[in-house]
């Protein structure tokens, strides 16, 4: 080796290949899986007996269909340290089409999480069959964005009482 070859090796030091991403092969999966779970979730809210139910489990189909998005779409900050950020917070930087819906449904966690305690009158029928409405609405939505071709589940039967 001359000397000129060893200089030009020193000058320019090999660049530090940072972190790669590969994309995951399961990724599309999880989010389908993701996207089925918030169906299920609303089939589930439709047959449920009481508002708090409803309530709550047309919430977290939301909440299921908001997940599957941040699987697919990356906020644009994920490095940011410290306390961990709620999926309605994280939802606008990854899909900002949806930060209405996402401030929307932030703004029912509280009311989810007093019908999940079980408080009496924390939610009213009312407002647990709008919420259900508008879930569904935001599912189809976000199956619409991802290009997941989306059904609507049918109600679920319990067959124990047919």
């Amino acid at each position: 080796m001359s000397g000129s070859t060893t200089a030009r090796r020193n000058a320019q030091p090999d660049p530090v290949p940072g972190p790669r991403r590969v994309p995951s092969p399961r990724t599309g999966h999880t989010a389908i899986g993701q996207l089925h779970a918030a169906r299920m979730g609303l089939a589930e809210a439709a047959e449920a007996t009481s508002p708090a139910a409803r309530y709550v489990e047309a919430h977290l189909a939301a909440l299921r269909a908001a997940a599957a998005v941040l699987t697919c779409r990356e906020p644009v900050d994920t490095r940011r340290r410290g306390r961990p950020r709620s999926v309605w917070v994280l939802l606008p930087e990854a899909e900002p089409a949806l930060r209405e819906w996402a401030a929307f449904f932030a703004a029912g966690a509280d009311k989810r999480a007093a019908a999940e305690a079980g408080l009496p009158r924390a939610v009213s029928a009312r407002e647990a069959d709008e919420l259900l409405h508008d879930a569904e609405i935001f599912v189809t939505l976000v199956e619409d964005t991802l290009g997941v071709p989306g059904q609507p589940t049918l109600p679920i039967r319990d067959i124990r009482a047919s």
